[in-house]
């Protein structure tokens, strides 16, 4: 479904959700199809989902429009999947299902955590974007998949090129606590184990951050690169699919300081952490304090988030608060 909407999007389907960002109807389609399947399968379990949008902007008279193409875009890929025999689902299903999404999480019981897609600008654009699903368990994520349509199976940060153009098959990441994280195409190839880059150098490390200026400084990643003595150019890709490419080691690195007084949503992040740490990566935030999930909605961070390999860590920590002090000097 959300390769065909993004195949033949329409202006119609594309709005601005209250805080100005783009929401799409392969937004709340998604969201709608995961949160179904979920319930379907998982039927004797209290349901719980954290998940990005809500119905309230679908529920005003002029977004009537965009909730009928909801509805059948919805209908007709549970139709044609044909996995499960249910009557179409009304608009209110549609509505209600979407509303199911607003559980606030916690560090009590378990708590699926739902990005329906990551990284909307780079679906606009045509570039890369993210499926992302974790499981929460007592406040710890157990389980992550990060579904990436544009992601080619090979590197990227050798051809630097994300353009869906490219890709046959995108890739399909998973990982459960203590037993790895593998990679699959999304047409189906068998899961190969993934680790991150094992460099201890780096002037090897290539590193990863927003495409968006506005997502992450830019310039406070190129001080901190510099201070390591990075040479690479830096890769600079949409939403979790960063994460699935840390994992599998294109590079080592990724860095994420967004404008100050953001706050960083806990589905921006639960499935991508944990398919890197199972690949044998570290994330933390900018003080060296290790992600915490059980708060919510939102992670409680100190400046920033950054990622790589257990090797890299204490030098990439050390070049990060002490550009964050350079930073923070007032300017002669």
């Amino acid at each position: 479904m959300i390769l065909n909407v993004q195949k033949g999007l329409l202006q119609s389907d594309v709005h601005s959700k209250s805080d100005k960002s783009p929401v799409t109807v392969a937004d709340y389609g998604s969201q709608v199809l995961v949160s179904f399947v979920l319930q379907k399968e998982l039927p004797g379990h209290i349901f719980s989902l954290v998940a990005e949008e809500d119905s309230g902007d679908l529920r005003k008279e002029e977004s009537q429009e965009t909730l009928e193409r909801i509805t059948k875009l919805v209908n007709d890929t549970i139709a044609n999947d044909g996995s499960y025999k249910v009557s179409p689902l009304s608009e209110e299903d549609i509505l209600t299902i979407i509303d199911s999404g607003m559980s606030e999480g916690g560090s009590i019981g378990q708590h699926w955590v739902l990005d329906p897609i990551d990284g909307t600008k780079g679906f606009l654009r045509g570039d890369q974007y993210a499926i992302a699903l974790g499981l929460l368990d007592e406040g710890k994520v157990v389980l992550g998949v990060l579904a990436c349509p544009n992601l080619p199976l090979e590197s990227i940060t050798s051809q630097h090129q994300n353009s869906l153009n490219r890709v046959a098959a995108g890739c399909l990441f998973s990982a459960q606590l203590s037993c790895g994280a593998y990679m699959e195409s999304l047409d189906g190839s068998p899961p190969v184990q993934v680790h991150v880059s094992n460099t201890e150098n780096p002037e090897e490390a290539a590193f990863f951050e927003s495409y968006e200026a506005a997502h992450s400084s830019h310039s406070l990643s190129g001080s901190i690169a510099k201070k390591l003595g990075v040479k690479a150019a830096p890769v600079r890709i949409d939403s979790q699919a960063k994460y699935g490419a840390l994992s599998r080691g294109d590079g080592a690195i990724y860095l994420r300081f967004p404008n100050k007084g953001y706050r960083e949503k806990i589905w921006d992040h639960a499935a991508g952490y944990i398919v890197v740490a199972e690949a044998g990566g570290v994330a933390s935030d900018a003080a060296g304090k290790p992600l915490d999930f059980s708060k919510g909605r939102y992670l409680d961070l100190d400046t920033g988030i950054i990622v790589t390999n257990r090797k890299l860590m204490p030098a990439l920590l050390k070049a990060v608060q002490d550009s964050l002090k350079e930073e923070a000097l007032p300017s002669l």
